[in-house]
């Protein structure tokens, strides 16, 4: 068995965050049965562009892998109550809504623990179910503002920006899923469940981490600084070479030997000015240039191989596809292949997230409503003639045929 295999998930999921924290669950073994509402085509990640077709996306495809779907109209009274039973039979409700509607909809632990003292309430959202901003909208890039990220992103003297990727988002899941998996075990051992009040402003704002330690405590603000450079060690940045970008880092003192050594510049390790960590970030100004010159004196390729030869943290600045493309990735497996009836052979990275030496396998993302037979029959036990009830009562949509 797979570690989660015995998790099931009920989620009133969408588009980026939530989806992102039940996918490593789900690839771990968890059921996680997406309830989509019926009544907006299901879940927005279904119309994402590029490469959207009807209700299929390659960014639905990217967020859903190994999960089960069922359209459920959950404000009717019958569709309350396929919910409901859902709860007695399941683990954790998760949801990803705006702070005010998991009351609003009955998704708190108040409201379903008579149903199932062990449910575990997972919301999360833009900014909690608590504060005077509970009642907004948050998405990553608003997050990436409010916490103070776009402050510390780009060039000095430059325009605020945000960081290339949905990083609020991708971590917001992530926390997600621990406060899930920890609700989960806390409700088997004492038997009782709860709510897990998870928001992205609150990722956003731990995130900011010693920079935020460093103002708190010294009001210090962590200025921009050019080339992507660590905010206090130096060099640690990308450096430009004769055909691209590299980074090189000295986080420890060893390092500045060796890159020295590497460099054949034995009189920059003489210099007393970059004899340690404070004296190079003194006369930074004095050693950047130098640095930089060396390094376009070559090839990316030359230089990668030098430093890593000498021992120094070195990396290549990669395009997407040459990430995707490095042999580390091949080796550590982690692209695989689900079969797509409309997009054919579908590539995508895999989560990173590893528990013991079995390769799990990969499922692709669910059509919309492709799981009820399963859920409304094998899960739930409804017998054809109380799902052609259900149905005509509007509990799966108002256009809906019988599952």
């Amino acid at each position: 068995m797979r570690p989660l295999e015995d998790i099931r998930i009920i989620a009133i999921e969408q588009y980026g965050a939530g989806p992102w924290g039940t996918l490593h669950l789900a690839e771990l073994g968890a059921e996680v049965i997406k309830l989509e509402d019926p009544r907006t085509g299901g879940d927005v990640g279904r119309y994402v562009v590029p490469f959207q077709e009807e209700e299929d996306s390659l960014f639905f495809e990217t967020f859903n892998r190994n999960k089960r779907s069922m359209d459920l109209d959950m404000s009717t009274p019958e569709g309350r109550s396929v919910f409901e039973e859902l709860v007695q039979v399941g683990d954790v409700v998760y949801s990803n809504l705006r702070g005010d509607v998991p009351e609003r909809l009955g998704l708190t632990y108040a409201q379903l623990k008579h149903l199932n003292e062990k449910i575990v309430c997972c919301s999360l959202s833009g900014y909690g179910m608590t504060g005077p901003r509970r009642d907004e909208p948050g998405y990553d890039y608003m997050l990436q503002g409010v916490a103070g990220w776009m402050s510390l992103t780009g060039e000095p003297g430059g325009a605020p920006v945000k960081t290339g990727l949905s990083v609020v988002d991708l971590s917001g899941g992530f926390v997600a899923a621990i406060a899930l998996l920890a609700g989960v075990h806390a409700a088997r051992r004492d038997g009782k469940g709860m709510d897990c009040d998870l928001s992205l402003f609150d990722v956003a704002l731990s995130m900011l981490n010693y920079p935020g330690t460093w103002y708190l405590s010294e009001e210090y603000e962590t200025p921009r600084t050019n080339s992507s450079a660590h905010p206090s060690l130096v060099p640690f940045q990308n450096f430009a070479a004769s055909d691209g970008w590299i980074v090189v880092a000295c986080p420890k003192e060893k390092f500045w030997g060796r890159l020295t050594e590497a460099l054949a510049r034995p009189d920059l390790a003489a210099d007393d000015r970059f004899r340690d960590f404070a004296g190079r970030r003194e006369h930074a100004s004095a050693l950047l240039p130098q640095l930089e010159e060396i390094f376009l004196t070559n090839t990316c390729a030359s230089w990668l191989e030098r430093l890593v030869d000498h021992g120094v943290p070195c990396a290549p600045v990669n395009s997407v596809g040459e990430a995707v493309a490095e042999p580390h990735a091949l080796a550590r497996e982690l692209v695989a292949e689900t079969e797509h009836p409309r997009f054919g052979t579908v590539r995508q990275i895999v989560s990173p997230v590893r528990v013991g030496d079995q390769t799990p396998p990969q499922r692709r993302a669910p059509s919309r409503n492709e799981d009820a037979q399963y859920v409304l029959g094998d899960l739930l036990g409804y017998d054809e003639s109380k799902i052609n009830e259900l149905t005509k009562a509007g509990a799966f949509g108002l256009d809906a045929s019988p599952a």
